[in-house]
């Protein structure tokens, strides 16, 4: 697998105008190179407007946006373009063209040859987990949650080093959606491309968000990890966008590997419904399964299974009320 990496993206004072209305409002803030930043807020807070600025769509900008290590200054608008990849939420498939002639035309834009081409294709197809002969299909043929994923590959076909996602998986219905962010994860892994990545769901944000930019009528409001955004949310916005349940969302965030288990508690003494956990098990899980088991502890095994210590409710409440640490 080749792949070009990702770039930083820089946001410095950017506006964004469409006749009388501003749509975005002296953006300042940077995502690192091979990082998931996303975008959110309520409908119509100008995320949406903060990704077509950075594909040069319609509209009058001002400020200054740069893209680290592809250029900008300079470049032809249109390979400007071409350097970063947008992926919409109804995907936008060509109905006519087979799945392999909708992933391909990119390649060719930028020079690759036939051969390339048809290998990226195969390629991309494997790495999206579908089937060759799913490329001889057409749109009609496949799945929602198909579909999207070609959409995503289609995206990747150009090995951009920005792409930039509007809502991709808000078309789907919730179990398919939750496959898609697995799936698209499990790809960030492996293509290390820097993406900007809207949503309207919180959920969403944290579960893919390396950082999370909040926006309000057009202005970001705070720019922070999930960890920070949820233990100290900026202001009375920000706190409602995450939730009441935040503390939750929090617990979610952190392990069991990361609390400070109790190695003096020997495992007999334990309830015996006390759950079993590993260190990969997140804090959340961790209460739902004491609080399931009427316990008021759970049993902590190393990765071979051998016990190391007890983790109580209130070593959970103790390390919520740390909150985040970076």
């Amino acid at each position: 697998m080749t792949t070009n990496g990702g770039a930083t993206v820089e946001f410095r004072g950017v506006s964004k105008r469409y006749a009388d209305h501003t749509a975005v409002d002296d953006l300042s803030f940077t995502v690192p190179a091979g990082r998931i930043c996303v975008l959110g807020g309520r409908g119509g807070v100008g995320d949406g407007a903060a990704l077509r600025r950075l594909g040069r769509g319609a509209g009058q900008a001002v400020g200054v946006l740069r893209r680290v290590g592809v250029g900008g200054v300079g470049e032809e608008p249109a390979l400007l373009r071409l350097s970063s990849r947008y992926v919409v939420q109804l995907v936008g498939l060509f109905a006519h063209h087979t799945m392999a002639e909708n992933i391909a035309p990119v390649p060719p834009l930028l020079g690759g040859p036939a051969a390339r081409s048809a290998a990226r294709v195969d390629e991309l197809l494997a790495l999206i987990g579908l089937d060759q002969k799913v490329g001889r299909r057409y749109p009609a043929q496949l799945s929602g949650g198909e579909r999207q994923r070609v959409g995503v590959a289609r995206a990747l076909a150009a090995e951009p080093p920005v792409l930039l996602m509007d809502e991709p998986f808000g078309a789907v219905d919730p179990i398919v959606r939750e496959r898609l962010q697995l799936e698209f994860l499990r790809l960030h892994r492996v293509q290390r491309t820097t993406v900007l990545f809207v949503t309207h769901d919180i959920d969403e944000a944290i579960m893919l968000g390396d950082r999370i930019a909040v926006m309000r009528a057009g202005r970001l409001v705070q720019y922070a990890p999930p960890g920070e955004l949820l233990a100290k949310p900026a202001d009375e916005f920000v706190a409602q966008f995450v939730g009441t349940d935040r503390g939750l969302k929090l617990l979610g965030l952190l392990t069991v590997g990361g609390a400070d288990v109790d190695a003096s508690v020997d495992r007999a003494s334990l309830p015996p419904k006390a759950p079993v956990l590993v260190a990969s098990t997140t804090l959340r899980d961790a209460l739902g399964q004491i609080l399931t088991n009427a316990s008021e502890c759970a049993a902590v095994v190393d990765a071979d299974g051998r016990y190391i210590g007890a983790l109580s409710l209130e070593q959970i409440s103790a390390m919520l009320r740390q909150g985040y640490r970076p």
